[in-house]
């Protein structure tokens, strides 16, 4: 019964935005990819998991694609249809790992990035805390970390000091995994953060921020849209961080040129 309590609160999370369509889970996660095309193997890969309402095709649609491709990374991009249903089935973490994550590993990218928003911010987390070393970093932008009572109950006694309850409550793997950062713990990947100002999980997300060097987080005007989203990954892009991938890809470009 505490893992059905637990895990509701993403069925809860649906109540409260709007009548989001449960999905069962039928067979493996769906995926959309763009790959780069300078003529060669890309050498590294971003993996996004979608929010509640979204699907892999919001992604070229909202021009996340595009961004990419405008600054001529080295990057193949998998868009997931990771819905609610994985989360709610506790299916998310082993379906990345044996359906996405390990295939890459396998191909030979020397990096792969784990992007989220919102509930895909969650999944990014939670793959991270079940499985560091598998990916070089993720960006989890407005994640959703657990129900009011959670966060209500960190933010008052603080990261540094709060202590797991329930080991099954949703969202308490992801405040692990903040706390792991909090006390540098060895063998954790690259961590970023995003939100918009008014987002309605923005206080959660800058605690969460805490446990993360100051440059890794980033803010955005704007709520729980695309619009911070947009403005959030663009900052994300020109910050450098994937600034190898960048150079690769252009002297592949410069290769062959006439």
């Amino acid at each position: 019964m505490k893992f059905r309590m637990a895990w509701a609160g993403v069925l809860l999370l649906s109540s409260l935005q709007g009548c989001a369509p449960y999905r069962k889970v039928e067979g493996p996660i769906s995926q959309l990819s763009d790959e780069q095309s300078c003529g060669e193997p890309a050498r590294h890969l971003i993996v996004v998991l979608p929010g509640l309402y979204d699907s892999p095709a919001d992604f070229v649609d909202e021009g996340f694609v595009q961004a990419v491709r405008e600054r001529q990374l080295d990057a193949d991009i998998t868009m997931l249809d990771a819905h609610v249903g994985y989360y709610n089935e506790r299916q998310i973490v082993s379906r990345l790992q044996s359906e996405v994550i390990a295939p890459a590993s396998a191909r030979g990218y020397e990096s792969i990035w784990l992007v989220g928003i919102s509930l895909g911010g969650l999944g990014s987390l939670l793959y991270t805390q079940a499985h560091p070393r598998d990916i070089t970093g993720f960006y989890a932008m407005a994640p959703f970390l657990g129900e009011k009572a959670l966060v209500k109950e960190i933010v008052d006694s603080g990261l540094a000091t709060w202590r797991p309850g329930a080991p099954d409550q949703l969202g308490s793997e992801a405040w692990q995994l903040a706390k792991a950062y909090m006390r540098g713990a060895p063998g954790l990947p690259q961590g970023y953060i995003g939100y918009g100002e008014n987002d309605r999980f923005a206080q959660a997300n800058a605690v969460f921020a805490t446990a993360l060097p100051p440059r890794h987080r980033y803010v955005a005007e704007g709520g729980h849209d695309w619009g911070a989203w947009k403005s959030l990954w663009t900052q994300f892009l020109d910050s450098g961080v994937l600034s190898q991938t960048q150079r690769a890809h252009r002297a592949c470009v410069e290769s062959l040129a006439p």
